[in-house]
């Protein structure tokens, strides 16, 4: 089934591509600039300092719902052994098996594609089975300091979780922007509150995965305007799931990461950064979101940090 007009319509007025360069693998990093991250810092005022992440484990967020997404399964490989003879010093060892998108993680460029195209119109079938992706993969992405800006849809709602069949829309950000007193700006990376997280967080992932609230069709052309450099919430699909727009799944996907060259990130705990921010009256802040570099891969484990 293909994909309908109103998508490449919507695909036409946000694209990036050859924006930056007909080389460019990074899309939208481009906006973070020395200045950027300059003014990201004096955004610290007291060092507080709130982790993002879920913890990595076996009874994650992962269940089923995505096709060999799978939980982490960690093994120890060694267990206090003195691998250089008796009396010397013991060592113990760990290994893990994950879906590199199994808890809180950004997605890179390559993860979705259209139409046989991934961002700034290369080739999809640049992605290999043995390869990965020759493009634009997770290791292509710098460093990922900037400002960040939470923008909480669910208390500007007055509510502590948006319900399943919420699609957060530009006029939900344009509220969490007048409820935070700030106002989005080019370079900055936005994370987007639902409250669809304290499924989770309470042992119900399946109530977690769907419905679920999320973002609107209607958001890409947003963050296109504004020049955002990324953005990330606190739910499993991202976008609403299921979709506004019958049969076209994944299309927030399509247009952010492909079209736009945008990040994505997914399964971020913003509860303790929701009370953070409400506490002090301040909804910006220096976010550190490293990228595992694994080469080719399109997508990595982050564990994010934000310091009011």
């Amino acid at each position: 089934m293909s994909l309908p007009a109103e998508f490449h319509e919507m695909a036409k007025r946000v694209s990036n591509w050859g924006r930056w360069g007909p080389d460019d693998e990074i899309g939208t990093l481009n906006l973070i600039t020395d200045a950027v991250v300059r003014e990201a810092a004096a955004a610290v005022r007291t060092g507080r300092r709130v982790p993002l992440a879920l913890p990595l484990q076996e009874n994650g967020v992962q269940s089923g719902l995505i096709p060999g997404r799978i939980n982490p399964l960690h093994t120890m490989v060694q267990i206090n052994q003195e691998i250089f003879g008796p009396g010397t010093v013991a060592t113990s060892d760990d290994t893990a098996v994950l879906g590199l998108q199994a808890a809180t993680h950004w997605d890179a460029l390559t993860h979705a594609s259209h139409s046989g195209k991934i961002y700034n119109g290369r080739p999809a079938a640049t992605i290999t089975a043995h390869g990965g992706a020759q493009f634009s993969g997770i290791d292509k992405a710098p460093h990922i300091v900037s400002r960040g800006v939470l923008l909480d849809v669910a208390r500007a709602h007055g509510v502590d979780r948006l319900p399943g069949g919420h699609a957060v829309t530009p006029e939900d950000l344009e509220a969490a922007e007048e409820l935070a007193g700030v106002r989005v700006r080019a370079g900055d990376i936005v994370l987007v509150r639902t409250g669809q997280m304290q499924l989770y967080l309470a042992g119900d992932t399946h109530g977690y995965s769907h419905p679920s609230p999320g973002l609107s069709i209607r958001t890409p052309e947003w963050f296109h305007a504004r020049d955002v450099a990324a953005v990330a919430n606190d739910t499993l699909t991202f976008e609403i799931f299921p979709p506004e727009i019958e049969d076209l799944w994944l299309g927030v996907h399509a247009l952010d990461l492909v079209e736009m060259g945008m990040l994505q990130g997914q399964n971020w705990n913003l509860e303790t950064l929701s009370t953070a921010c409400a506490e002090e009256k301040r909804y910006s802040f220096l976010l550190s979101a490293m990228p595992e570099p694994f080469v080719g891969a399109t997508g990595t484990p982050v564990a994010p940090v934000a310091v009011l």
